[in-house]
C-alpha cells in the first residue's frame, strides 16, 4: 500500500515536471537573439565550407568585426568637404568672428 502511494507520488511529480518543462520551452524560443548571437549566426553562414585553420581565422576576424574595420573608407560628402575647406580658412579666427564666417561659408 505504501509502495503504491510512493509510486503514485513519484509518477505525479514526473508528469508535473514534464508539463512545466513543456510550458517553458516555447517561452525560451521566443527570446530575441542578442547582437553577438546574430553576428555568430551570420559568420557561421558565411564560413560554410571552410575547415580547420582557415575557418578559425575567418571566424575570429568576422566575430571581432575586423573585416568591417578593414573595409575601404567612404568618400567624404560635399558637406564634409565644405566643412574641411571652411575650417582651413577660419584657422586664425576666434569667437564671434569665426562663428559668423563659418555660418556664411557653410551655407554656400
Amino acid at each position: 500500500m505504501v509502495l503504491r502511494l510512493v509510486a503514485s507520488l513519484a509518477l505525479s511529480a514526473f508528469i508535473a515536471s514534464s508539463a512545466l518543462a513543456q510550458g517553458k520551452a516555447p517561452a525560451a524560443a521566443e527570446k530575441k537573439a542578442t547582437p553577438q548571437q546574430e553576428r555568430m549566426k551570420k559568420c557561421n553562414a558565411d564560413a560554410k565550407g571552410m575547415k580547420g585553420d582557415e575557418r578559425k581565422k575567418f571566424m575570429s576576424a568576422c566575430l571581432s568585426d575586423k573585416a568591417a574595420a578593414a573595409a575601404p573608407e567612404k568618400k567624404p560628402t560635399a558637406q564634409q568637404d565644405r566643412m574641411k575647406k571652411c575650417n582651413a580658412e577660419a584657422k586664425s579666427m576666434k569667437g564671434d568672428e569665426r562663428k559668423k564666417f563659418m555660418s556664411t561659408c557653410l551655407k554656400g
